[in-house]
């Protein structure tokens, strides 16, 4: 099992539009890209994240199986899901994918709550300053 894991998925949110077995495969897209989760690490097996999330296991197996398909991890009969080796040009290439999404939900709840692309822009340069500060 990982150790990363409460980290990995502490932002999982029920009451989001975004399915959970989507939510939980961007965390560990992410957590890849990061370098937070090594080739070869074991993802915390479909019982053990459902019951620590509080999902159904069907939710886990859905996202395994996506990230499956996008060849991210591999399930070795028996013995688990693993994350596979991407590569340094394929994890860039999916920290950036990851950082558009980030901005794209960003936007859509900015405009859900009436925030302007010239709020969302000041903010960020605020954001960025401070953070480089």
């Amino acid at each position: 099992m990982i150790q990363v894991a409460g980290a990995v998925f502490r932002h999982i949110d029920p009451r989001s539009p975004v399915p959970l077995y989507a939510q939980i495969a961007d965390r560990i897209r992410i957590a890849i890209a990061t370098g937070d989760l090594a080739p070869g690490a074991a993802l915390p097996s479909v019982r053990q994240l459902a019951s620590q999330l509080r999902v159904n296991p069907a939710t886990v197996v859905q996202a395994y199986r996506e990230l499956e398909d996008a060849a991210v991890v591999e399930s070795r009969q028996g013995a688990g899901t693993f994350v596979r080796e991407l590569g340094q040009p394929r994890r860039e290439a999916e920290r950036q994918r990851e950082a558009r999404r980030l901005v794209r939900r960003l936007l859509h709840e900015a405009s859900v709550v009436g925030v302007t692309k010239e709020d969302m822009e000041h903010a960020l340069r605020v954001e960025m300053r401070l953070r480089l500060a």
